[in-house]
């Protein structure tokens, strides 16, 4: 298990911090050509890496959501949160160029039932779960209701992940109702990536939210006529990168395979890397007992990720506790 110590957000920052980013160098880059994704690549990471390098009060910011966090789960106020209370409002801004970018309401709504059961324990494959992890798997009681569907179409082929696809005048879709409602934006997403997200407190409401590849956007298990991406078609690109705006942090720590990062969460085992693909379990890095390469906070592939852990469950709740970043959706 790994220890949870203060200072602890201060090695991750510096983690994070000299983890390589190329995102300054793709602001302006637009690519005409569709990338197969062959492995799981999240730039959420990145851009908080280069958000702490330009904003040095984002550095403050996150130091205190990391105390009020450690302080509102050591005092019960999140045991205190009825799961039932928490429900996001959700708006789908679908930004597309060809037809089978402009994905259905039906592969929509599959994603939705996704989050629904991902969040809540429903998933059926959380039967895989290791012996050894049964005890620490995580139900957050977090429900998902679609309010919007906003569809515009652009002559852009592809986006850098620079936000220009939530600017109206950009030729994307401005957030709707930002302070209240979880923007998920779909569009065909360039540099390889599947999605990002930011973090709470690090990014104004306009820009705030999550954005996702249209292939990766929805489970062909529920809605087999969509149009989706090889390996990434389970609708678990989204439960990750909401489990990013939700303050969930890499379950590797972002460290670059030092051992020496933590995602801040001490239920889940220190573990060197990123995994891809469907590892065997168990697969051993520092020491641990095998990596939780089964949780939606690795790069598995998405018939290989079913897990939350009860500590991620705790973190992610704090956001929604009074005074939280995320209190607004507590109903």
């Amino acid at each position: 298990m790994k220890q949870i110590i203060a200072g602890s957000l201060l090695l991750l920052v510096v983690a994070i911090s000299c983890t390589k980013t190329n995102l300054p160098d793709i602001a302006t880059v637009e690519e005409t050509t569709t990338a197969q994704v062959t492995q799981r690549t999240c730039a959420s990471a990145e851009i908080l890496s280069a958000q702490l390098a330009a904003d040095p009060a984002l550095r403050e910011r996150r130091e205190r959501l990391e105390m009020f966090t450690s302080n509102v789960i050591a005092n019960g106020t999140v045991d205190n949160l009825a799961p039932t209370n928490i429900r996001i409002p959700v708006v789908v801004n679908v930004i597309y160029n060809t037809a089978a970018e402009n994905i259905s309401n039906a592969q929509i709504q599959s994603q939705m039932d996704v989050l629904n059961e991902d969040f809540n324990k429903r998933n059926r494959d959380v039967s895989g779960v290791p012996s050894i992890y049964k005890n620490v798997i995580g139900d957050m009681g977090i429900q998902f209701v679609l309010s919007a569907v906003v569809r515009r179409q652009s002559n852009r082929k592809k986006w850098a992940p620079m936000d220009g696809m939530k600017s109206a005048s950009g030729g994307g879709i401005d957030a709707t109702d930002p302070e209240h409602k979880l923007n998920i934006w779909v569009c065909n997403l360039g540099q390889d990536l599947l999605g990002y997200a930011y973090y709470p407190e690090a990014a104004p409401p306009s820009i705030d939210g999550v954005v996702i590849l249209y292939s990766a956007f929805g489970s062909r298990a529920k809605y087999p006529a969509g149009t989706y991406i090889n390996s990434y078609d389970l609708g678990r690109t989204t439960t990750h990168e909401v489990g990013h705006w939700m303050n969930l942090i890499h379950i590797w720590g972002d460290d670059g395979g030092s051992c020496a990062g933590s995602d801040l969460v001490g239920d889940t085992p220190n573990q060197a890397n990123y995994n891809f693909g469907c590892p065997a379990f168990p697969a051993l890095s520092c020491n641990n007992s095998g990596d939780m390469s089964m949780n939606y906070m690795d790069y598995t592939d998405d018939r290989c990720m079913y897990m939350f852990s009860k500590g991620q469950q705790a973190r992610s709740l704090a956001v929604f506790a009074p005074g939280g970043p995320r209190n607004a959706y507590v109903q």
